[in-house]
């Protein structure tokens, strides 16, 4: 099994790159299963999860061509309705294959999904909205088995905001017919990318990124080229990176719209931020001194979730006493253990963390429990004393691409080894 050595305390200086959204890029895959003509993904990121989701739509029937960034689908072969466990087991944006076959073929019967242990993200809202298109729904034997001679429009009201519901619903409405309404919306940006392409494809999508969703769906759908947005997780990470240990670090593709909630406090924290926006490049600076900070995280366009422990880090070296309230999921705190291994103070009571400022972190060896987390301890090792070792870094590698070749390209000391 992989793991990461760092040996903490070297300035990052110079450009990084960000590369596509993996967020972004999961459903668009999903949307190819809409049609039978070719499709073409560009900007796309190396990631396990990408692969994984690749080799799912490969089960199906499709072919795919993975190379540079970018990926050629043709569905023309497709047969199968089904998602196996094997494939689903390690990756809840599977799911969002449950959709587009139910639409595209009547049927569709998909494992219910795995990823991070981060707490629980039922699929409920999922099947209740493809109800309210007429699906017939049973879920036996670990699996969804959905039913429907054709989906049919309808109004679909979102308990609350969910970005997997939001976009399995807006792929099924895509194939229905007459117009769905999808109301109570999450309103992320890799939606409002999910929109775009759905949009070259043919369907009537307006309000994409509101509350508030209308979708006229086709009876069948065009192929589509399409550029995938940078990712704002991988952004934040390095801006906070940056914050940390940066002489003078320039990001270059991250979108600064996207993480606003992100960079506002950030620029609260005393780091400096300077954006060009001719250039589309970002320059951030280590700060003197990290002022504390309150945070509640909540759904886009407030702070987000999956940068809560990155920004735990950074916190756990402030001036003072920090606070961290997580809204969305029950079980995202399981860093903290690890943090607190590195010399950090936090403490936690519920869904609430309190970061007492430490003047230094010091290196030792770690285990990474979830994909931000593992963000969290990459950072942690990056400015800590001596040497830290990260285990587990599998996922890692599921949301960022080659994330130590980037670093070491900006001076870290990093390097990958596999564990005996």
């Amino acid at each position: 099994m992989d793991a990461l050595r760092i040996q903490g305390g070297k300035l990052l200086e110079g450009t990084v790159e960000i590369s596509g959204a993996k967020n972004a890029c999961l459903p668009i895959l999903a949307a190819t299963v809409l049609t039978h003509k070719d499709c073409q993904l560009n900007n796309v990121p190396d990631l396990v999860d990408v692969k994984t989701m690749v080799k799912l739509i490969e089960s199906l029937g499709a072919e795919a061509y993975y190379e540079d960034k970018t990926i050629r689908i043709s569905h023309k072969a497709m047969s199968s309705h089904e998602a196996p466990y094997e494939l689903v087991r390690t990756m809840r944006a599977s799911a969002l294959v449950l959709g587009p076959l139910l639409s595209r073929f009547g049927r569709a019967r998909v494992s219910l999904p795995g990823g991070c242990a981060i707490g629980n993200r039922p699929l409920d809202q999922h099947l209740k909205g493809l109800e309210k298109l007429g699906a017939e729904i049973e879920i036996t034997h670990g699996y969804i088995d959905a039913k429907a001679n054709r989906l049919v429009g309808g109004e679909i009201i979102f308990d609350f905001p969910t970005v997997g519901g939001t976009e399995n619903l807006l792929l099924a409405a895509s194939l229905a017919k007459g117009e769905s309404v999808l109301r109570n919306c999450a309103c992320e940006p890799e939606i409002e990318d999910l929109a775009d392409c759905l949009t070259k494809m043919g369907v009537e999508i307006s309000g994409a990124g509101t509350k508030t969703i209308h979708v006229q769906g086709k009876d069948e759908l065009d192929g589509f080229e399409h550029q995938v947005i940078p990712d704002r997780i991988e952004f934040g990470t390095f801006l906070i990176a940056g914050a940390l240990i940066g002489k003078d670090m320039t990001i270059k593709g991250g979108l600064r719209r996207h993480q606003l909630p992100l960079c506002a406090k950030l620029e609260e924290a005393n780091i400096q931020i300077e954006s060009n926006e001719d250039e589309g490049t970002i320059r951030v600076k280590q700060a003197e001194e990290i002022a504390p900070l309150d945070i509640q995280t909540a759904p886009y366009p407030g702070f987000p979730t999956d940068m809560q422990a990155q920004m735990m880090t950074l916190l756990s070296l402030a001036n003072g006493t920090s606070m961290i309230t997580e809204t969305i999921f029950e079980n995202r705190f399981m860093h903290t253990p690890e943090l607190n291994r590195l010399g950090a103070d936090i403490r936690i009571k519920g869904r609430e963390a309190a970061i007492h400022g430490v003047s230094e972190l010091s290196g030792t060896t770690v285990m990474a429990t979830d994909l931000r987390a593992s963000a969290s301890l990459v950072l942690a090792g990056l400015v800590a004393d001596g040497t830290t070792t990260i285990r587990r870094i599998y996922h890692l590698d599921r949301g960022y691409a080659h994330i130590e070749n980037k670093l070491k390209a900006l001076g870290a000391n990093i390097e990958r080894f596999k564990e005996e």
